[in-house]
């Protein structure tokens, strides 16, 4: 019950509070770990398929182990001293792991400068939330990027971490990030990393695999209750749900195309090169500035129904025990 408790206490700070920039995240530091970890492995394992598949899994077993160890090390000594010294940390520790309003607060820094006309600073903020080239993106493209960025982290970004934290908290919620973290540095299928981050990149799809699907559904209920378009929010998601590379991005993806009534994906540039990319959802009309705070909205109140669900599920697991 006290963890529980710590879990709905966090996702309530990280909602009202976001990340606290004075503060060292501890994504972070995994950043750091994952960064020595692959200079020091790469030296030390041959550099042929084999040798960096093997260097990869060492590195990805190292931070998985380190991420659980060392918040349940922490947990455990803060109990020695006291239980509400233990509950005080897991909150703080449950608090860093969503990214609610940090989503928000990022995605809205984009609508602003759209809506003002600003086209050279709303790319400048999209720049820092997505991966592709922004430089020559026109008003509906910036709108576009913004828009999939809230979808497709409505699931990795909150709703998978609010899975682990409920089911084994601080320690599994940082055993998704560790995951997550590395797949985002190093699961790319280009020179550098088409071995090294192969067994990350596996182990990011099987750990989300059941997230993005409970978030795909979750997302569909919360456009019944905006008054969205659920209906077509279901029949785009079982369409589109597999237009990805990832078994998992595209299904709150084509979620949020069918309740939007846009259409999201497609070809982008990457490192100035055109990557081709299903589209996903129907070019029913243009996405615009206006579709990223309801993308906004449809991704909080999926973060809310998550967090009541699976909190709720684990008490009666509890009560039952």
């Amino acid at each position: 019950m006290e963890q529980l408790l710590a879990v709905l206490c966090g996702y309530l700070l990280d909602l009202v509070l976001g990340d606290p920039h004075w503060l060292v995240h501890p994504v972070q530091m995994m950043g750091w770990g994952i960064s020595g970890g692959e200079k020091l492995l790469r030296r030390c394992f041959p550099k042929t398929p084999g040798g960096e598949i093997a260097a990869g899994a060492v590195l990805v077993l190292w931070m998985v182990a380190c991420s659980v160890l060392i918040p349940f090390l922490i947990l455990y000594a803060a109990g020695l001293v006291h239980p509400i010294c233990r509950f005080a940390l897991e909150t703080l520790f449950c608090y860093q792991i969503p990214a609610t309003r940090s989503l928000r607060v990022e995605s809205m820094r984009v609508y602003g400068p759209l809506v003002q006309g600003d086209l050279p600073r709303a790319r400048y903020w999209v720049s820092r939330i997505v991966g592709r080239d922004t430089q020559n993106l026109d008003a509906e493209h910036v709108a576009k990027a913004a828009v999939e960025t809230v979808a497709e982290n409505t699931s990795d970004g909150i709703v998978a971490p609010l899975f682990y934290l409920a089911i084994g908290g601080a320690p599994l919620g940082f055993f998704y990030k560790a995951v997550n973290t590395m797949d985002s540095m190093i699961g790319y299928k280009n020179d550098t990393y088409l071995y090294f981050g192969r067994v990350a990149a596996k182990l990011d799809d099987v750990v989300n695999f059941i997230p993005a699907i409970l978030s795909a559904w979750l997302m569909i209920a919360a456009s019944y209750c905006l008054g969205l378009d659920g209906k077509n929010a279901r029949r785009i998601y079982r369409r589109d749900r597999k237009n990805h590379s990832s078994p998992n991005s595209a299904r709150t993806e084509s979620v949020c195309a069918g309740a939007l009534g846009v259409q999201l994906a497609g070809d982008a540039y990457y490192f100035g090169k055109l990557v081709h990319k299903p589209t996903i959802g129907d070019p029913g009309r243009p996405v615009t500035a206006q579709d990223i705070p309801l993308a906004c909205r449809l991704m909080t109140l999926t973060s809310l129904l998550s967090v009541i669900l699976f909190l709720a599920v684990r008490l009666v697991g509890v009560l039952l025990w």
